[in-house]
């Protein structure tokens, strides 16, 4: 979520999500944000556009969702840190 090149950017479980490499470029565009809830966004202007199947079903129907979480609390994404770059998805 915070990358490792950045001071606060640690490489461990909890700075972390596991994403396909469709999602995981998406989030790292700012074309899709988590809250600390765990909820799911998808940019205003990229939830609007009219495009094809893959925007619809691989981003779209995304908005609203929340992540699947690993059984282990231990294994979940910060909260902190998710905020912390939920703030930079609402700045763009």
């Amino acid at each position: 979520m915070i990358p490792d090149s950045e001071d606060r950017g640690v490489a461990a479980v909890s700075n972390g999500l596991s994403l396909c490499k469709i999602h995981h470029a998406a989030y790292d565009q700012h074309l899709i944000g988590i809250r600390s809830d765990y909820v799911i966004e998808v940019r205003p202007d990229i939830l609007h556009e009219v495009d094809g199947p893959m925007l619809k079903h691989g981003i779209q129907e995304m908005h609203g969702g929340t992540l699947n979480l690993p059984p282990r609390r231990a294994d979940h994404p910060s909260r902190h840190l998710l905020e912390e770059r939920y703030k930079r998805f609402i700045a763009t």
